[in-house]
Order: C-alpha cells, then structure tokens, then sequence
C-alpha cells in the first residue's frame, strides 16, 4: 500500500485521487483556521513556493476535531487561507482525522510511522500538553493526531517518511525535505 491507493474530496467537492501526486515529495498536513498554530499557514507556503519547482505539494486538509477550531466548510477554508494567508498549494475538503469517522488517507498515514513522545519542554508545549489532556486524552494515546498542523513527509514513492507534530521545527522539517530531493 501507499498513498497513491486513496480519494480525497477537493475543496470544491471533486473527488482526486492521490495517483496524482505520484513522483512528488508531499508534506500532508491537517490544519485549523482559528488554531494557535494557524500562522503556519505563511511558512508552509513559503516552503511550498521554495520547493514546488523540484516536484513538491503540501496538501491541507481542514479539521474541526480540535477545540472547534475550524468550523468552516472545506470551500470556505480555501478561500480563507488563499485571502489571508495568501495559500496557493491544495485545501482539501474538511476531513476527519481520529475516531470512527477517520478519513482513510489520514488512518494509513498516522500507521504507517511511529509517533514521537509529546514533548513538554517549551511553554507552548506544556500548554498543548494540558489542552489535549482536559479535552481529548484519547488524542495522547497510540498513532491518534494530536492537534491540528499535524504533517506527515512522503517520499516521491508514496512512502511515509516522517511525522512532524504541530510544534516541529520548519528548519526540521525543510531540512527533512530536502533530503529527498538528493
């Protein structure tokens, strides 16, 4: 299996499937328009504007399954993002990323790599900590999404390479990138 056996819903109600991103190096990310987290909208499209040439996509995939935080359609998160964020790479529908009703794009890619304990190091990090603690505690459990801006890097193959939480570095995550591409 890889990603290229999975469908997702464009914003605009389309149905693609993911064989069209096969040979490009993907950043997956759920996202949240009202998020702590949300200024990472401007420097995932700078890394998308620095590597879109070499064969890179970030795909964003609204989620309101984190403290309400995106309860906008999937059509008016685009529109959102491109307004104010300025976001030119795919905003998928709104999609459901733990529980039951887990988008099954998102269920193959949070099994397909090991999650990192939950750091605690920063204040951010503590505060994200308490916040998934009080709400959602199942989220802090096995291969769950934790928050929103959750990333997950894929090969030029349809492999999984890596899992970045909400508070990973971009250098982190840039650096992981351009691993790929020598």
């Amino acid at each position: 299996m890889s990603i290229y056996n999975y469908l997702a819903k464009k914003a605009n109600g389309d149905i693609l499937s993911m064989q069209t991103y096969r040979g490009k190096v993907l950043l997956i990310t759920n996202t949240a328009s009202q998020c702590q987290f949300t200024y990472q909208y401007e420097d995932l499209q700078k890394l998308y504007v620095k590597y879109a040439e070499q064969g890179f996509e970030i795909l964003s995939f609204p989620c309101n399954q984190f403290g309400n935080q995106n309860p906008e359609s999937g059509a008016q998160s685009a529109a959102q993002c491109m307004g104010q964020f300025g976001v030119t790479y795919p905003i998928f529908d709104k999609v459901q990323v733990n529980g039951d009703m887990t988008h099954p794009l998102f269920n193959y890619l949070k099994h397909e790599v090991d999650v990192a304990p939950m750091a605690k190091d920063t204040m951010q990090q503590k505060m994200l900590y308490q916040q998934i603690a009080e709400h959602n505690p199942d989220y802090l459990l096995g291969h769950n999404i934790r928050w929103n801006f959750t990333k997950f890097l894929v090969d030029q193959h349809g492999k999984v390479i890596a899992r970045f939480e909400p508070d990973s570095s971009m250098l982190d995550i840039e650096n992981a990138i351009q691993q790929l591409f020598k």
